[in-house]
């Protein structure tokens, strides 16, 4: 690692002098609560990823035995179903290393717009598709609306009796989900070390499971997570620490104000930038204070940024892209940051490394890192959704309007410095989509020099969604919520044809709730409501900017 940190240099070296004589490396392999908090609450059985590299070597073979009987099996494409830290990593896998030969294609569905649920049930057939649920808490309703709808098709095209066949639960012991892959005869169950978080999960079943479906070599990539262990390790000094050097940067640079993490990354690891922003937002989002991670925005000359901003370039050896840019920006005032991988199995690396530094940049801001506080509420409020719907048979009104640019215009007059704009976009989640939004990401940018992040909902939700409610409040959130195209039903229960929702009506009760649960918590936000095609509709605010 690499800093340019300017003027801030002599703060984090400070910070990194206070942090050895606390004894804070040590403290953390001793599972020692008090760093973060005086209840042990969620510190002490949240702390399993210290040792999941070493713990999952010995289930190498396992791992690779269920990815080659899977493809000797006939199948072919394998579907991960899953929400926040169980989805982002096998992406980053599937992304990253592509599918080895001899292994399955890997599909990542996280959104419960109809229309993205639809077009991948399309895609499948049926005969050649492995399904995984994952879920740490075994109850994700997302989760397990997805699982209801695919045993379904599953059973109605190949006979109830072949299902269970074609899915393997990764869950934490005596969860609701263990014991329907029990009763549903799943192929094969993956019980997760408990005392893992979901987000810090990328090393263990969670991530592994489809890291080895697609082919990617597992001892390599441990072995590089080893070396991040052992140079993270309890009797390493602070200052020798990549993992501390980088936490407590991030801390103390959010101390002054440069909270906004903005990420430039190696194009063929771009997918990275996706979990470790649910990494950062959800565990430094609390107690009003925050890291906001800024990815997929372009990097610009230095007069587009505020003064809130760090630069951290992660990338290859011998990708040079970004370098003139990140000098310029450097030169400016600007700090910059730059982590180096040799090649993409040092991925391994970073993900050990970037849990341990969040642990350190919890410490850094005096905030418990490994808990997620508000996330409930979005959840309870689209319950509640739910159950009117049930009961009436309509959804509350919401506060939604139709498209209009000139309504963006007037609500983005109350930015201040230092704030941000969140696009959350309830839409199918398409690459036309996304392309759109980033366009509109990076025109809000360049008119506001304000940071600007976008998500799809409801995958945003599982991630960056307890920074939007628990941080400072500096946040503009602007809603763009699709009607449905079309419907899918959400079967009560497995087997059973019987459905009272559809997907199309958990989305918008998640907009809804995560929109009551904004205004709850004082936010400032707009809500918008397009056609199922929402392209035009990111057009027109485009435009207006």
């Amino acid at each position: 690692m690499i800093s340019e940190l300017g003027t801030y240099q002599t703060a984090v070296d400070q910070a990194i002098a206070k942090a050895q004589q606390a004894q804070i490396p040590a403290r953390i392999w001793m599972l020692d609560h008090t760093i973060w908090k005086l209840q042990p609450n969620e510190i002490t059985n949240r702390l399993g990823w210290l040792h999941s590299p070493s713990e999952v070597l010995v289930d190498i073979k396992r791992l690779q035995a269920t990815a080659d009987k899977a493809y000797a099996d006939g199948y072919r494409q394998a579907v991960l179903l899953g929400m926040g830290g169980s989805s982002l990593s096998p992406e980053v896998f599937r992304k990253t290393f592509g599918v080895a030969d001899g292994h399955l294609d890997l599909h990542v569905l996280d959104s419960t717009d109809p229309g993205a649920v639809a077009a991948l049930t399309a895609k499948l057939d049926p005969g050649t598709a492995l399904f995984i649920v994952a879920t740490k808490s075994g109850g994700t309703v997302e989760t397990l609306s997805f699982f209801k709808h695919f045993y379904n098709w599953i059973s109605d095209n190949l006979g109830v009796e072949q299902a269970g066949e074609h899915f393997i639960a990764i869950t934490d012991p005596g969860s609701r989900l263990e014991k329907m892959a029990d009763k549903f005869a799943f192929r094969e169950t993956y019980l997760n070390n408990p005392y893992i978080g979901g987000r810090s999960s990328a090393l263990s079943y969670f991530g592994l499971v489809p890291a080895a479906l697609v082919g990617v070599d597992l001892p390599k990539l441990l072995a590089r997570a080893g070396k991040a262990l052992h140079a993270c390790g309890p009797c390493i000094p602070v200052a020798e620490n990549p993992a501390a050097r980088l936490g407590l940067a991030l801390s103390e640079l959010a101390k002054t104000g440069r909270d906004k993490v903005t990420f430039a990354i190696s194009e063929s690891i771009q997918s990275y930038g996706d979990w470790v922003e649910q990494l950062i937002a959800e565990s430094t989002g609390k107690d009003g204070t925050g890291i906001l991670p800024v990815v997929r925005e372009p990097l610009a000359a230095p007069e587009a940024y505020g003064n809130d901003r760090v630069f951290l370039h992660l990338h290859l050896e011998g990708d040079d892209t970004c370098n003139a840019a990140l000098e310029a920006l450097h030169q400016a005032g600007h700090p910059v940051i730059h982590i180096p991988l040799q090649d993409k199995y040092d991925l391994g690396t970073q993900y050990f490394t970037w849990v341990m530094a969040i642990a350190f940049a919890g410490y850094g801001l005096g905030i418990q890192p490994f808990d997620q506080p508000n996330v409930e509420s979005a959840k309870v409020a689209a319950r509640k959704m739910v159950a009117a719907y049930t009961q009436d048979g309509e959804l509350p009104a919401g506060h939604q309007i139709p498209v209009d640019g000139q309504k963006l215009v007037e609500f983005l007059e109350q930015a201040n410095p230092g704030d941000y704009i969140s696009l959350q976009a309830y839409i199918t989640p398409t690459t036309a989509a996304a392309e759109k939004l980033h366009v509109l990401q990076t025109k809000l940018r360049d008119k506001y020099k304000l940071a600007t992040t976008v998500g799809f909902g409801p995958r945003f939700l599982h991630s960056t969604g307890q920074l939007h409610k628990g941080d400072g409040g500096n946040g503009l959130f602007v809603q763009i919520v699709s009607k449905p195209g079309q419907e899918v039903p959400i079967p009560d229960e497995a087997g059973k044809p019987a459905s009272a929702i559809t997907f199309g009506v958990l989305k918008q009760a998640q907009a809804l709730g995560d929109a009551q649960a904004l205004k709850d918590a004082d936010r400032r936000l707009i809500s918008f409501e397009t056609n199922p095609n929402a392209l035009p509709a990111i057009e027109t605010l485009i435009e207006a900017l």
